[in-house]
């Protein structure tokens, strides 16, 4: 996906998100992120939405931490997520290609790593919210889904403090049965994962996850049970992944 992409992505997950938590209302429990209410969903995603516009528009290169959260409720707390979000995808879409400031994943360049952490910041927050809701999280788009994983398993996972460990050597393959797009994932218990953007659907693994790209992006993210993907193997990389892949 192209920075453009993600920006389109970003905005679009912003409004829904937006209009799930209307729909919702701030008292209402997010089951996918339990303690919180959606008031405390819409404080967190403002903050770090605000906190990103700063790093891009202020061209930032060194860490600067959030400003806090705000204590606006209802209306106001809403009125406060979209401005905050319009802001941020106007940034985006306004930055130069050559824009130089502070990142924590490895990207192609700055612009490329806002855009994108971004549009998968907001896109599984608005899973959140929907969650709120009787009919539970919308699907999301195939090509965000699986870019998502990439992001996910090669970025977040690829870093030393990822807590994913096995007891011993182990190899998951996470499968997208719709896009077509395989992740090996090699865990040991003294590496992070080391995840290969390839790999055949044949070689032999001790567990594989597979199903359709969005259940897979929001399983993996937590947001889903290990019941709404296919899980061939060994059920204990299962477990592990649900208790140590959150993000810290």
């Amino acid at each position: 996906m192209e920075v453009v992409d993600h920006v389109d992505a970003l905005e679009t997950a912003g409004r829904a998100l937006a209009v799930a938590a209307g729909e919702a209302g701030p008292d209402a429990e997010v089951p996918t992120c339990p303690g919180w209410r959606v008031r405390d969903l819409l404080r967190h995603i403002s903050m770090v939405h605000r906190w990103a516009t700063d790093l891009v528009v202020h061209e930032r290169t060194a860490y600067r931490p959030e400003d806090g959260e705000t204590s606006l409720d209802g209306e106001e707390l809403l009125a406060h997520f979209r401005e905050g979000h319009t802001a941020l995808v106007a940034a985006l879409r306004a930055a130069p290609e050559s824009l130089e400031c502070w990142t924590f994943l490895p990207a192609p360049s700055p612009l490329a790593f806002w855009a994108r952490r971004q549009a998968h910041e907001t896109t599984v927050h608005r899973a959140d919210a929907e969650a709120a809701l009787p009919a539970g999280p919308l699907p999301v788009q195939p090509l965000i889904a699986a870019d998502g994983i990439d992001e996910l398993l090669l970025r977040f996972h690829g870093r030393s403090r990822s807590r994913v460990r096995t007891a011993g050597p182990r190899t998951l393959r996470v499968r997208a049965t719709d896009t077509g797009d395989v992740w090996t994932v090699r865990l040991s218990a003294t590496e992070p994962p080391r995840t290969e953007r390839a790999g055949s659907a044949s070689e032999p693994v001790d567990a594989e996850f597979a199903g359709a790209a969005d259940r897979l992006y929001l399983f993996l993210w937590n947001r889903l049970p290990v019941d709404a993907v296919t899980l061939t193997g060994d059920a204990e990389l299962a477990r592990t992944w649900r208790e140590t892949s959150g993000i810290v």
